[in-house]
């Protein structure tokens, strides 16, 4: 399945149906007089957030979404049907954005979550409605509102409980490749990874979301690269780990590179709860372990951790240590292997 997390989309709610003018005409009715009944409601356009979906991709060859219109009053006091909703099925974690782009809508976080986008047309009032003592023979109805057109944008936001960040090739697919039952994309050239993937690891009988996005280049906030375009997936992650490639020149540099476009960004990315590893340490004597280590401690003024994705050396270590920095909420019971075995009498 294709990745799309950005689509533009047009919608109109249903027009309300016109009032009746009618009369009742029966032979050998004693009594007679105005029956036209109500005009029927415009059905709304409405977006739920539902589980089971993680890209837009069914918004890129459906764009254009419009809920029905009521139907007409008639006569015999008969109201007319109201129109049917139009539902926009979405993933969690969607923002709907009005046309500028910038103003959010609504924010679909939740399974079930549902909001209504545009309200359908109220039906115009049959010549019944009028009738009074001094107007007892009414011969005007009024016609029904008309629907709500817009144009909207959704914009997806993955959630998920951690997020890696780094520059191209740093071993972030590598990781989740090793952690998790994910399988993005690993080479040896950059920007291996067009698009975020998500990966479910398990450490110590309990699991978390780990989201795996674009590597980052200097002047991404700028537009440079593509991993731009992709940090508002890890926007909504409880922490961040920062993979710094052992076996680059500066390490200082690169891990500097990261923050400055992550503080450039704006938001709170840079103020979320953030994991440093040095890794492809598996590359590197003890020498030269310790050296970068020590360096790059120094420039993030905390302790920085070591790992190595192919070897798998302190990848246990590393999770723990995020696992430690997700709020117990987030975090689910792993099942047990005899728990996940088919019952057999």
């Amino acid at each position: 399945m294709k990745f799309l997390d950005l689509a533009k989309v047009y919608i109109r709610s249903g027009g309300g149906g016109s009032g009746a003018v009618s009369f009742r005409r029966e032979k050998f009715m004693e009594y007679g007089g105005p029956d036209g009944g109500n005009g029927g409601r415009g059905g709304d356009v409405i977006v739920e957030a539902v589980d089971g979906l993680n890209t837009l991709i069914d918004f890129r060859y459906q764009q254009h979404f419009f809920a029905k219109s009521g139907q007409p009053g008639m006569g015999k006091q008969r109201t007319g049907a109201d129109g049917a909703d139009i539902v926009l099925r979405v993933p969690v974690g969607t923002e709907v954005l009005d046309e500028d782009e910038e103003t959010v809508l609504a924010d679909m976080t939740e399974v079930g979550q549902r909001v209504h986008l545009a309200k359908g047309g109220n039906g115009g009032f049959g010549n019944l409605h009028f009738k009074s003592s001094t107007n007892q023979a009414p011969r005007r109805a009024n016609p029904g509102q008309p629907g709500i057109e817009r144009t909207i944008w959704l914009r997806l936001k993955l959630i998920a409980d951690a997020g890696l960040l780094g520059l191209p090739n740093a071993g972030k697919s590598t990781f989740l490749s090793v952690t998790s039952n994910a399988r993005p994309k690993i080479a040896d050239y950059p920007f291996t990874t067009l698009h975020p993937n998500l990966g479910v690891v398990g450490v110590d009988n309990v699991e978390f979301v780990v989201a795996d996005i674009p590597g980052l280049i200097e002047g991404a906030h700028e537009g440079k690269g593509i991993g731009d375009r992709f940090l508002g997936h890890v926007e909504r992650c409880a922490v961040l780990l920062h993979l710094v490639d052992g076996t680059s020149e500066d390490v200082v540099q690169d891990y500097e590179t990261i923050i400055g476009e992550l503080e450039a960004y704006g938001g709170v990315l840079a103020e979320k709860p953030r994991l440093t590893v040095l890794n492809k340490v598996d590359a590197l004597d003890d020498e030269e372990r310790t050296e970068r280590q020590v360096k790059l401690a120094k420039a993030c003024g905390e302790p920085v951790m070591l790992m190595s994705g192919v070897s798998r050396e302190g990848i246990t270590e590393v999770l723990r240590a995020l696992r430690d920095l997700i709020d117990e909420d987030r975090l689910r019971i792993k099942r047990d292997a005899e728990e996940e075995q088919p019952w057999q009498p």
